[in-house]
């Protein structure tokens, strides 16, 4: 998966540090990120090629994370250099990024970019809002209101059926491979409850045996993805939730795609039910 990047590590802890010419620069603009091409190949620029362009780096740079001994930092307002190579490219060029791990960090940027432009005003009071020197947070001056990045949960489920696995298409968006049920946890819901309701409301199935997979930080969307399997109970008709999916099925291990790279947990089931070990 995506975030699974050994040997090396990712430290997400906050701290206050300022950028040397070695550590990353990320910088978004909406749902585009900047990158430096060098001839067919796409790179997460350096602090250190940048800083002739846009000397403001060194004293505006915000930190964000570390990948091993390389931190990686955000600078929101800058110009993209008019030579050099650099490009802004769309968001989803982070899912067969080389090497993955600089396209977790890419993905990882830009939920803290998401969330800091969401947070510039105070919903409570209308204050222009100012960063945390302590933590990773939005904290209003007036009010003292403080704002955390968002993190959705959302389940996601492989439902077997003997030998055959459901499968669908989602009715809307550009991703048009088949996919497992999802969807995000309401207010007062269990995982357990949320994967229920999803598959009935989705499918109109129900489902027993509810077992938790594995979970997953899934910044494409900011939430996080809580993976489970699960068992069809009684009848196997469906009824299609048509304003969600476009199709769904029962499909049999030689049916299901083998998704490669295998970047998501969804991913991860599907392979594994393919094989057998699911």
């Amino acid at each position: 998966m995506i975030q699974e990047i050994a040997p090396k590590t990712f430290d997400p802890a906050f701290r206050q540090q300022k950028p040397e010419d070695r550590d990353f620069l990320l910088h978004y603009e909406y749902n585009k990120v900047m990158l430096k091409r060098e001839g067919d190949r796409l790179m997460i620029p350096t602090v250190g090629e940048l800083l002739e362009e846009a000397p403001e780096i060194a004293a505006k740079a915000e930190y964000l994370f570390s990948i091993d001994d390389r931190a990686y930092f955000g600078m929101p307002d800058m110009a993209v250099p008019e030579f050099g190579g650099y490009v802004l490219e769309g968001m989803q060029i982070f899912r067969k990024f080389d090497p993955m791990y600089q396209g977790f960090a890419g993905i990882t940027g830009g939920q803290i970019y998401r969330f800091r432009e969401s947070r510039k005003y105070c919903g409570r009071c209308g204050h222009r809002m100012e960063y945390s020197q302590t933590e990773r947070a939005m904290v209003c001056p007036g009010c003292k209101q403080t704002e955390y990045p968002k993190i959705s949960p959302a389940v996601i489920v492989a439902i077997t059926n003997g030998d055959k696995l459901l499968m669908s298409r989602y009715a809307h968006g550009t991703y048009r491979h088949f996919a497992l049920i999802a969807g995000y946890v309401e207010v007062g819901e269990t995982f357990e409850e949320c994967v229920r309701r999803e598959v009935m409301e989705e499918v109109g199935l129900r489902v027993k045996n509810i077992r938790y997979y594995k979970s997953q930080p899934w910044a494409f969307s900011d939430s996080v993805m809580i993976g489970f399997t699960a068992e069809l109970d009684g009848d196997d008709t469906i009824r299609l939730q048509e304003e969600e999916l476009s199709e769904a099925g029962w499909y049999t291990r030689d049916q299901v795609e083998d998704y490669s790279p295998c970047i998501s947990v969804g991913h991860e089931m599907m392979r594994a039910f393919k094989s057998g070990t699911l």
